[in-house]
């Protein structure tokens, strides 16, 4: 699977071309964000927000990836104040986090 696709099926992303035709650049994902490979060991390391973090982390291993939680994630204080995180791997293993809000 490609990042394309494996992103593009856990957050309905789709995608088009790049600039100069190098790599693919994320269409209506409302920040500036885009994919591409033939980087030896360059790999960011973002969050993505979701609503359903059960959801995305269940969508992440259905597609071939892997999720764990932070370490000290269960502390009720913190969640309260940052959220709720997870860090995952996708199909190709790129690391990548999901991030809940708090709740209201």
């Amino acid at each position: 699977m490609t990042a394309r696709t494996f992103y593009g099926k856990l957050f309905g992303w789709d995608f088009e071309s790049g600039p100069g035709g190098n790599g693919y650049a994320v269409a209506g994902a409302g920040v500036p964000a885009g994919v591409h490979g033939g980087d030896p060991g360059a790999a960011p390391y973002v969050f993505f927000r979701v609503d359903d973090l059960e959801g995305a982390a269940a969508m992440v291993e259905r597609l071939g990836g892997t999720v764990e939680a932070l370490p000290g994630g269960d502390d009720e204080e913190a969640t309260a104040l940052f959220g709720e995180f997870r860090l995952c791997r996708d199909d190709q293993g790129s690391p990548f986090g999901l991030h809940r809000p708090p709740r209201a």
